[in-house]
């Protein structure tokens, strides 16, 4: 399901961008709320990217992503959010122009005894990946992410959740992606499963959402955020989370998120 494409994307170039806020708020919310829970997780995660990013990079300043995202929403969101407690961490432990990826919320979210395992195919992003989750214990696997999805299910504790976030440069995990959800939560149906996608002006991925729909999961919900694009021909246009077995109150969480990004971008 994955190929040279793949190996080809690195983060860096959007890590901060205004879809990274909107998962990366849903996620750290949806951490923050199963760990109020006296039970240890599993986290997982198919495409963990480096990790940890740096948006005075060359990559990042070109091509003006975080700029027009978190550069915007410094400040956005109240500072008891999860997702704003985590980057006040990233930043105090790493300086100011440190952005988390989904990996390092997932670290800054868990509690001593639950467990991590991450997937990444790129070499140099696998590299820094192990480097940066080191101090956090973090199981990481250089694997294909979505065989590594099937293989790593169900977990051990089986309580938790999965980010499923490919960079869909491959076109066919549009349509394999419904289908991969439904053989996961078959295998795991305890499992929170939150699958990110791109909103894009070409519609590349509504026959995906539809499909999504069409699978009547339990406690599933679909959520999505629309914004301009970050620069002249960028084609997205928005963000996209789907989300089997949602938390309590992952609607009003996801609802909020939108707001504030809203008011910052408006």
């Amino acid at each position: 399901m994955q190929g040279a494409a793949v190996l080809s994307y690195q983060h860096i170039y959007h890590a901060g961008n205004l879809a990274d806020v909107h998962k990366h708020a849903a996620l750290a919310w949806a951490l923050d709320y199963l760990a109020r829970k006296d039970k240890p997780l599993s986290y997982l995660e198919t495409h963990a990217g480096r990790g940890l990013y740096r948006l005075d990079a060359p990559e990042s300043v070109k091509t003006g992503e975080a700029a027009a995202g978190i550069g915007r929403l410094t400040g956005a969101f109240p500072a008891d959010h999860p997702y704003a407690r985590n980057l006040a961490e990233v930043h105090r432990l790493h300086g100011a122009s440190a952005y988390p990826g989904s990996p390092l919320v997932a670290a800054l979210s868990l509690r001593p005894g639950d467990r991590m395992r991450l997937a990444e195919l790129h070499p140099r992003e696998f590299a820094a990946l192990e480097a940066a989750m080191a101090p956090f214990g973090a199981d990481c696997r250089h694997q294909d992410g979505l065989a590594f999805a099937l293989a790593a299910t169900p977990p051990d504790p089986r309580r938790g959740l999965m980010l499923i976030d490919p960079s869909y440069e491959v076109k066919s995990d549009y349509a394999a992606l419904p289908r991969l959800i439904s053989q996961i939560h078959a295998k795991w149906n305890v499992g929170v499963l939150m699958l990110w996608y791109p909103v894009l002006a070409n519609g590349a991925a509504t026959p995906m959402a539809r499909a999504l729909d069409s699978l009547a999961l339990p406690k599933a919900l679909r959520h999505e955020v629309r914004f301009p694009p970050a620069r002249d021909g960028h084609c997205m246009v928005g963000s996209g989370l789907y989300i089997v077995n949602a938390p309590f109150g992952t609607e009003g969480a996801l609802a909020g998120i939108a707001s504030l990004m809203a008011q910052s971008t408006a």
